[in-house]
């Protein structure tokens, strides 16, 4: 009997902790995970990248954001603006750098009598208004001033004659070649070395003058819409020993019109006499707000 059990039951022959070879067929081959089929491409890990590829590859390619581009445009804009600016005042460096010792104590001096004109100016100022707050009669002394200082302005405005102590100035220019901006560069230097007033070629010269290349195709330049021509002489009130070193100074006006092949003559004079007059022009609207 127990031969003919074991013949029933195919599947436990061999004993019962024998593998059933039928199951063993059906499963799948079992492999260790890192285990790769011969044929097929092994996967690498990615490479580890420093801290400056990684800083490469941030910023580039780049991009640019319409922002940023607008930003980039006007910081570009100020660094050209500051390099010119940079390379005129190297300009004028290198012309000090290049001029005698004699005339960098010219300009020394001519900044130092600069400065005492200012200081004198507001050492007056404070003395009128001393003399105002301690006057018995501050009314009389009020318009004492206030007289004074009416024939100042009108000396400045043009509307007054002036005479005083000055220079004047020569230029000749066989060449036509002294245009408007060279006359107002001699102007200009003139007021700022002290000049209190200014007649060229019969045109008495105010804060408001101004100076044009004429439009009718003859040489010369125009001065408030009144024609001049060469020679265009200067005459000039204030104190000389100011007037002519500034007019001198290497590369100021006398240089400056020199290389345009014109000859300028500078002579000191102890009376100078301004006599051409401006109108006093009334404003249209504006109207003094003082009670």
């Amino acid at each position: 009997m127990n031969q003919e059990r074991h013949e029933g039951q195919p599947g436990h022959q061999g004993g019962a902790g024998a593998p059933d070879n039928r199951l063993r067929k059906e499963l799948p081959e079992e492999r260790p995970p890192s285990a790769v089929p011969r044929g097929e491409p092994e996967e690498k890990d990615p490479p580890v990248l420093t801290g400056r590829q990684r800083l490469l590859q941030s910023l580039w390619p780049p991009r640019v954001s319409r922002a940023q581009l607008i930003v980039a445009l006007l910081l570009f804009g100020l660094g050209f603006g500051l390099a010119v600016q940079v390379a005129s005042h190297s300009e004028g460096d290198t012309a000090l750098r290049g001029a005698r010792q004699e005339d960098l104590v010219r300009i020394l001096d001519e900044l130092d009598d600069r400065t005492a004109r200012l200081e004198e100016e507001q050492q007056n100022l404070e003395g009128q208004r001393s003399e105002l707050e301690n006057s018995s009669d501050q009314a009389e002394e009020a318009r004492r001033q206030t007289l004074a200082k009416e024939r100042q302005l009108g000396v400045l405005a043009g509307t007054v004659a002036a005479e005083g102590p000055g220079i004047t100035v020569t230029v000749e220019d066989p060449q036509d070649a002294v245009g408007a901006d060279q006359l107002l560069d001699a102007v200009q230097e003139l007021r700022a070395a002290g000049a209190e007033a200014i007649q060229l070629n019969g045109v008495r010269v105010v804060a408001g003058t101004y100076l044009t290349e004429r439009t009718d195709g003859d040489a010369g330049v125009s001065v408030d819409g009144n024609k001049i021509a060469a020679p265009y002489r200067f005459k000039v009130i204030g104190k000389p020993q100011d007037l002519e070193p500034a007019l001198n100074i290497p590369g100021g006006v006398v240089q400056t019109l020199e290389k345009e092949q014109a000859t300028v003559v500078v002579e000191r004079r102890t009376k100078i006499v301004v006599d051409a007059l401006r109108a006093a022009k009334r404003p249209d609207y504006a109207r003094s707000s003082a009670r």
